[in-house]
């Protein structure tokens, strides 16, 4: 099976596991899946194979530590220190795809903003390359730090009986908060820098659903 039909299987096969061995399997799936260095069929592989096993195990009544052991990180240590590396998944590419989807989304937003105020008022639409490269370069840091945050903070989580998920949550909460005011006033007083051009509403419009759609097609060609 390909990745979609191998991660499609899990779910279905997840909803036959007891509350308490699906909590336990969570935990593993989700630790090993944040791992973007691995190759994404491998993983989805051996995860199958785990949950076939859980699943065997709970027939005779046995429970996920009967199965894998107290120790689930040190188990899933183990296994990704077996799973073979991919650059397909590292986490640069992953990243770069949610600037893409910012960077369209802001340009389709910027178009409607300029075509329903136009009317009404003088709109500027002029636009400094070196300036908007700049606020993209800090967009990305912020995207990437971000990220990286969230994970480390969803991998804290895991493999604890009592989980502090609202006070992980309120944290990431802050810091994208802290982040997007930071970014704000960086656009807000970073001064306009070098040649400049003019950049319309429908273009913006246009340049935004392109970005957009090469994206989803990207997406649907690696299903197949």
């Amino acid at each position: 099976m390909n990745v979609k039909a191998l991660i499609e299987e899990n779910n279905r096969k997840r909803e036959l596991l007891t509350p308490e061995n699906e909590a336990y399997y969570s935990d593993l799936l989700i630790y090993i899946r944040l791992k973007f260095r691995l190759s994404e069929q491998h993983t989805e592989e051996v995860l199958m194979e785990l949950l076939d096993h859980l699943l065997e195990g709970q027939r005779i009544g046995k429970t996920g530590k009967d199965i894998f052991g107290d120790d689930l990180k040190g188990y899933a240590d183990e296994i990704i220190e077996q799973l073979p590396k991919s650059k397909k998944r590292e986490l640069f590419p992953f990243i770069g795809g949610i600037i893409a989807n910012i960077i369209g989304w802001v340009l389709i937003i910027r178009g409607f903003l300029f075509l329903i105020l136009s009317p009404f008022t003088e709109v500027n639409s002029t636009v400094y390359p070196v300036t908007v490269i700049v606020v993209a370069f800090v967009i990305a840091a912020f995207v990437t730090v971000t990220i990286m945050y969230i994970i480390k903070s969803i991998e804290g989580t895991l493999f604890k009986e009592k989980q502090s998920k609202w006070k992980e949550m309120i944290k990431v909460g802050l810091t994208g908060a802290i982040g997007m005011a930071s970014i704000l006033l960086i656009v807000k007083f970073l001064p306009k820098i070098g040649p400049s051009f003019e950049f319309s509403w429908w273009a913006s419009l246009l340049t935004g659903f392109v970005i957009l759609a090469s994206i989803y097609v990207y997406k649907q060609m690696k299903k197949y």
